[in-house]
């Protein structure tokens, strides 16, 4: 009875490999077909899809998709929305709402709403769960509903080179500057300006950049050394194994001079060993002289 419960278990188990490796397959099918492209638009119609860009699957809310244009070379994650006008099949007017300019980044479940005018620039990178709106409720009647009050609603620009860390939260009216740093979890508001790195809720600026002064205050590490351009895969392998044989080096060194010193030791064991015979002799021969 035991040997057919282990035959039983074996088939099971391997029935559940096999299936787990043919949903994985089979999912990772299914995201390459749902992905949007250029090329495959799937059922969506966007203003704009340049050359190289990629929804991931499966897409999170997209409607508005006349009003919404994308760059080249952009990079959408998984579960991220994107939407233009405050509900589908609503005309917008001739001019596009949401613009995202070339090489952004999206992560994974980021939101970007617009009913007026939000503008990406080049190169904007966003972590996961970024949100983006245009718009905010209102509140000035208290006696209605939040939610029922119509919202404000202010254009948002979001300047090239810029990188949103996970979690932030840019609000109506924000204006960023070129290459500036949104800490993960902030909650921007207002003008930002160029090379700053803000950070809180509200965001404040903690760190910015000045021609003549740099980084103020100063930046804590060295800035990493790029790797060149014209490098090649096999280049950057001979590199790391480099650096893994600097970083054995000082260990070999030390077991190197642990070598030396043990057998340092056992030489001046050794010859207190010779030493002692000697030594023994010399403590008799007084002995002997004096019978």
């Amino acid at each position: 009875m035991p040997k057919n419960e282990n035959v039983f278990s074996s088939w099971r188990g391997w029935c559940g490999r096999v299936t787990s490796r043919l949903v994985h397959r089979g999912w990772r099918a299914v995201q390459r077909a749902g992905a949007v492209t250029a090329e495959r638009p799937g059922p969506y119609r966007f203003g704009r899809i340049g050359v190289g860009t990629r929804l991931a699957f499966p897409q999170g809310t997209l409607f508005g998709e006349p009003w919404i244009e994308l760059g080249e070379h952009c990079v959408i994650g998984e579960q991220v929305t994107l939407t233009a006008g405050m509900m589908p099949d609503v005309d917008l007017g001739p001019e596009p709402v949401l613009r995202i300019g070339n090489g952004v980044v999206l992560g994974r479940g980021s939101h970007v709403i617009a009913s007026v005018c939000v503008e990406f620039g080049d190169d904007v990178f966003c972590g996961p769960y970024v949100y983006v709106t245009s718009d905010n409720h209102s509140y000035d009647d208290p006696d209605r509903p939040i939610g029922r009050q119509w919202p404000r609603s202010a254009p948002v620009h979001i300047g090239p080179g810029s990188w949103l860390g996970a979690g932030a939260v840019i609000l109506p009216g924000a204006r960023l500057g070129r290459n500036v740093v949104v800490a993960a979890g902030a909650v921007v508001r207002g003008e930002v300006p160029d090379h700053a790195v803000v950070a809180g809720a509200p965001a404040r600026i903690i760190r910015r950049w000045a021609p003549d002064e740099g980084w103020q205050p100063p930046l804590r590490t060295p800035a990493p050394v790029p790797i060149p351009e014209d490098m090649t895969v096999e280049q950057l392998l001979a590199l790391a194994e480099l650096e893994r044989e600097r970083e054995r080096a000082p260990e070999q060194a030390g077991e190197r001079d642990l070598e030396v010193e043990e057998r340092g030791l056992e030489r001046d064991q050794a010859g207190e060993r010779d030493l002692e015979p000697e030594e023994r002799g010399l403590e008799r021969e007084p002995g002997a002289g004096a019978s």
